[in-house]
């Protein structure tokens, strides 16, 4: 009976001093994978969620949200303090004159008229800097900051593309190509709100 109950307490001290499994770092998402936290002018943030955007069955870029804490409504992303990244990574190749296009559309489909005139030097610059490349293809990436005091600062495969752009209106009409009222992609609004894993292209 004592020999019983050496063996169970030791196995209870060994079970006790196991280490415990490891929070992943990352998640993978259509094969992208992306970072749980981030450090951004000097905050900490936390991946809100991630998607993959589709036009018809295709899939045509993977998009992350970071903010400081957890947000699940486009109301408590838009109003978040602190520091916020949108990381967009592309899955196959879009022309840059399109996807400048687009981004200015959907700013505009999801904007009052006040609120896209107070946009818009925002929205001219990131036009410019996609239709200054021929294309984006498959594995470039890049993502758009905003940092208090700052601005925002647009990053293409990880290099700052010119100055901030002071306007704090920009980022929340930005943002709302995919939080908005008429978003890009429904699906990917919902994974970005971190409220539903998105079920299209899963094997």
């Amino acid at each position: 009976m004592r020999g019983f109950f050496y063996t169970a307490l030791l196995a209870l001290t060994l079970a006790l001093h196991q280490p415990l499994p490891a929070q992943a770092q990352t998640i993978e998402v259509s094969g992208v994978k992306y970072e749980q936290t981030l450090n951004l002018g000097g905050q900490p943030l936390l991946l809100n969620g991630a998607g993959t955007r589709y036009k018809a069955v295709f899939q045509v870029y993977t998009a992350g949200l970071y903010l400081s804490a957890k947000a699940s409504t486009p109301e408590a992303v838009l109003s978040a303090a602190g520091p916020k990244r949108l990381h967009i990574v592309m899955l196959r190749e879009v022309d840059g004159n399109e996807l400048g296009r687009l981004f200015t559309k959907g700013i505009e489909q999801n904007a009052s008229r006040e609120e896209f005139s107070k946009a818009i030097n925002g929205v001219l610059r990131v036009a410019e800097i996609f239709s200054s490349r021929k294309s984006l293809t498959a594995g470039e990436h890049f993502s758009i900051d905003f940092i208090p005091g700052t601005g925002s600062v647009v990053l293409l495969n990880g290099k700052p593309q010119g100055t901030p752009i002071k306007e704090p209106e920009f980022y929340s009409a930005l943002l709302r190509i995919w939080l908005g009222k008429s978003p890009a992609d429904e699906q990917l609004k919902d994974a970005l709100l971190g409220i539903a894993k998105e079920q299209r292209g899963r094997t």
